[in-house]
């Protein structure tokens, strides 16, 4: 008696558990409005410290460029950005290795241009605009080596 009545609590508690159908459903992060905000205020900033670095204002575009990260870093933080956010943090990165360029770091800046590299040289699908954007960053890394002592 005792073993049947163990079975039947064991049955009504396995029972208890959620509904395949009760599973949350995760919302995609980058349909939300949040998101687009956070592209249009990078897009603009990297316009801003663009126009300033040609300018040559680059304590105020460095200025920028530093405010502008962490709406880079928020952008690529989901799980699949989307190619806008990944093409904004990409430009945010290429001005950033042609001020430190243009300071003479060429180790740093190519550090930023390889980030460039690596997220190009990976990004599907394959597209003449992500080529374009990797060999634009193959580039850039060829002229920092010029530099650069072996």
């Amino acid at each position: 008696m005792t073993t049947r009545f163990c079975i039947a609590a064991a049955l009504l508690l396995s029972a208890c558990g959620p509904s395949p159908e009760a599973k949350e459903v995760r919302k995609d992060p980058t349909t939300e409005a949040w998101y687009a905000d956070t592209l249009k205020q990078l897009n603009d900033m990297n316009v801003k410290a663009a126009d300033l670095f040609h300018a040559g204002r680059k304590d105020d575009a460095s200025a920028v460029i530093l405010k502008a990260e962490p709406l880079s870093n928020k952008l690529l933080g989901v799980t699949q950005p989307t190619f806008a956010a990944m093409a904004a943090a990409s430009d945010l990165d290429d001005l950033y290795g042609q001020m430190l360029l243009s300071n003479h770091n060429y180790g740093w800046a190519r550090m930023f241009f390889q980030k460039n590299l690596a997220r190009w040289k990976h990004w599907t699908p394959r597209t003449d605009q992500t080529i374009d954007r990797e060999r634009h960053a193959q580039q850039e890394i060829a002229d920092c080596d010029k530099f650069i002592p072996e």
